[in-house]
């Protein structure tokens, strides 16, 4: 290995745990006082950085929120959910997806509903991370509709437009936290509360 070479990896290394430092500083100082608006002065003292390097790394205070936003779903494991909904048939992947969202949600409760509900202190910061977040949501559960229309899994009163609305409602972060936070439920039964309310709601039959 070239001398150049050890060097530009150990640069990229350095930038790496800088990076890490920042956003895992983020998520305590969210932890800490989710009530209060982001200061990127404490996170940065707290990362052990300077001010500037936050700015440096992440561009603004909106960038330094989206990448928290992805970060999320890369330690919170959504690949899961991206793998439930690309099963063959239409119900597995309702039941398989609400399942793994429940995981993902949970993992990262607290700074997850912090940032939904920063929406109200900072709305154009917070704004680009509920967009990583949420990002295809909308699209997906269209689409998982037509596919039980499709399917012929869909009952009979309900429309593939009423479909998409009750799963977008389903699998959204404020109604598993109403289950999971708010009733008390532990992830496993909150997962299982998803699962019935889109079965019940939905299905043409319970197979």
């Amino acid at each position: 290995m070239t001398t150049r070479k050890y060097t530009q990896q150990a640069r990229a290394m350095a930038a790496d745990e800088t990076k890490r430092r920042i956003l895992d500083a983020m998520r305590d100082r969210l932890r800490a006082a989710p009530s209060e608006a982001l200061s990127i002065e404490r996170v940065a003292q707290e990362a052990g950085v300077a001010r500037s390097t936050v700015y440096l790394v992440f561009g603004s205070k909106a960038g330094l929120f989206e990448a928290l936003g992805q970060d999320l779903l890369e330690r919170t494991g959504f690949q899961r959910i991206v793998d439930a909904v690309a099963l063959p048939d239409a119900r597995d992947a309702v039941r398989e997806s609400l399942r793994a969202a429940a995981s993902v949600y949970a993992a990262e409760r607290d700074v997850s509903r912090t940032i939904y509900s920063m929406w109200s202190l900072e709305p154009e910061a917070v704004r680009r991370a509920f967009e990583v977040v949420e990002r295809g949501r909308a699209e997906g559960q269209r689409r998982m509709a037509v596919r039980l229309g499709e399917e012929g899994h869909l009952h009979p009163d309900v429309t593939v437009d009423e479909a998409t609305d009750i799963l977008w409602v389903i699998t959204s972060f404020e109604t598993f936290d109403q289950l999971y936070t708010g009733r008390g439920l532990n992830e496993e039964d909150t997962a299982a509360r998803l699962v019935a309310m889109a079965e019940r709601t939905l299905w043409a039959s319970r197979g």
